[in-house]
């Protein structure tokens, strides 16, 4: 899980994310503690403790005193949305771009798309 470009504490954070959006941590689930987390990753528990908290402030963990961490209602659906629209940022918008720079059309797009999508799953089988 170690990428040696961005912070543990977001790596920890988006590895419960992860779990989230893959239902493996359902809504109202208790999410790992502090102490699990650190353990099982071998880091410093304030460093554990600064992924959860991260978590916290976007609502996606609530914390039930005495109990632990859990799941939010809606986490699953905050963080599609999230990541959705990263993905759009990240990936779209350039791809968008370019497709202008080369005077392909919003249709013409939509046609190398689908002919990939298809292309790529076809990748690996027997035929």
């Amino acid at each position: 899980m170690v990428d040696e470009g961005r912070p543990l504490f977001q790596q920890i954070a988006e590895s419960i994310e992860d779990s989230i959006i893959d239902g493996s941590l359902s809504e109202q689930d208790q999410a790992p503690s502090t102490n699990e987390l650190a353990a099982f990753h071998r880091i410093n528990p304030a460093t554990a403790a600064k992924g959860i908290t991260m978590l916290t402030d976007k609502g996606v963990l609530v914390k039930r005193r005495g109990i632990g961490m859990f799941v939010a209602e809606g986490a699953r659906e905050l963080l599609l949305t999230e990541r959705r629209a990263a993905f759009a940022d990240r990936y779209l918008d350039p791809l968008i771009t370019e497709a202008r720079k080369l005077g392909l059309s919003p249709d013409d797009l939509a046609r190398l798309l689908a002919e990939r999508a298809t292309a790529s799953g076809t990748k690996g089988t027997a035929r």
